[in-house]
């Protein structure tokens, strides 16, 4: 008799987000290696992977998943499918305060429910251990080098949404064609910007140092990946510390100027405070002799560290143009516009390959702490509230934030 049920529930945010936690394989494969777990799945018509891929595994569809003592999702869940007294995991964007969020976080508590924020799940070492940062950069360069050929004129790419599948999107990369002076920048090296590389290291493009990206030319197209310290220094000229950067960002400032002026296309992928500098500025924009055509911003911090971000777009209507002089959206055809891909949502383009990821990080990095061993704490760590109606320790800093004092 199998003593432990785990619930896949049916997405319900508007508009609809087709990933899933676990495919139908990956449900499948935890029955197998956890004999005392039964895994359930609520119906849903809008799944990347429909319902009856999960009947031909033998899993058990179901309309509700009250019967459950683990529910899984991926995006917040909505209040009125909050079933009390059991333990939620998913991305609820609550642990920064997020004001919109607010009221979940508070029926989460009344209801007496354990949530495991995927956000906050972290190994020993305080790293992070699972998300889709890395298929939200494997999308977002692709849309990069897909807003470039429509720029130019060039080439013309499938939108990524419209593909099958990744395999599909490396097909499509085929078709980039780029001129000999040809310049790229990417920031941040987390799964993000490793995610970003993949798509990079399809195309004919040459890696090259910092140093050379700044001071040498070229008889083809290159890319250069920088680190913080390649971009960012202490106010008062002192050296580049990064644990001191990290802990005290307000001290530091910008010096990516030079690597704009050098550069037809700018990936940002990296992690951003808003203690932070800004990193690309207006002034940095207007400069007459800079060459920045495309700024493919993954990381899609708006109106932070990157001038041009003025906000989001969508999936189908992923690009708008960006004028410096009046700082204002303008066609992104139009000369001298800079063309902004910000799309907030890129991993729901590819919405098989990018839960298929997740998933196995899931089997990998967190089913072994909930179903066997925990010494490290994982899922405790990750849980911002418990099953008695409070807040866990570690995130007792969000009292005033649930009760609306901030």
């Amino acid at each position: 008799m199998k003593s432990i049920k785990l619930g896949v529930i049916r997405e319900g945010k508007v508009p609809p987000d087709f990933r899933v936690p676990l495919t139908p394989k990956q449900c499948k494969a935890i029955e197998l290696l956890y004999p005392q777990v039964e895994v359930l799945v609520q119906r849903s018509p809008i799944r990347t992977y429909p319902d009856t891929a999960y009947a031909e595994q033998g899993i058990q569809l179901v309309d509700s998943l009250a019967d459950c003592d683990y529910i899984f999702g991926v995006k917040e869940v909505q209040i009125t499918d909050l079933i009390p007294n059991k333990t939620f995991f998913f991305f609820s964007h609550t642990y920064k305060k997020q004001p919109y969020n607010r009221a979940l976080l508070q029926s989460i508590l009344e209801k007496k429910i354990a949530l495991v924020d995927y956000e906050v799940l972290k190994d020993k070492h305080n790293k992070r251990i699972i998300g889709f940062g890395r298929y939200a950069g494997i999308v977002g360069c692709y849309n990069a080098f897909l807003t470039y050929g429509l720029k130019s004129g060039r080439y013309a790419l499938k939108a990524a949404h419209a593909c099958e599948d990744r395999k599909e999107v490396e097909e499509e990369l085929k078709k980039v064609t780029l001129p000999d002076d040809f310049r790229v920048v990417l920031t941040g090296f987390g799964r993000v910007g490793h995610g970003a590389r993949e798509i990079i290291d399809l195309l004919p493009i040459t890696e090259v140092s910092p140093e050379e990206y700044l001071s040498k030319t070229f008889n083809g197209p290159v890319f250069t990946h920088l680190e913080a310290e390649d971009y960012f220094a202490p106010k008062d000229g002192s050296p580049f510390v990064k644990q001191d950067f990290y802990s005290q960002p307000e001290n530091y400032c910008s010096t990516f100027g030079p690597y704009a002026l050098k550069s037809d296309m700018y990936i940002p992928c990296h992690f951003w405070s808003a203690k932070s500098p800004f990193i690309l500025t207006n002034e940095d924009l207007l400069q007459a002799n800079h060459r920045l055509q495309v700024v493919g911003d993954v990381s899609c911090d708006i109106a932070g560290p990157i001038a041009c971000t003025i906000r989001p777009s969508k999936i189908g209507n992923g690009i708008y143009g960006y004028d410096p002089r009046t700082q204002s959206e303008v066609d992104f055809m139009q000369d001298g516009a800079i063309a902004v891909m910000a799309i907030d949502n890129l991993p729901c383009e590819l919405p098989k390959d990018a839960s298929e990821d997740f998933g196995n990080e899931l089997l990998k990095h967190v089913l072994p702490h909930l179903f066997g061993e925990d010494t490290d704490r994982i899922i405790a760590r990750g849980s911002q509230t418990n099953l008695q109606g409070d807040l866990t320790e570690e995130f007792s800093y969000l009292r005033n934030y649930v009760a609306g004092l901030e």
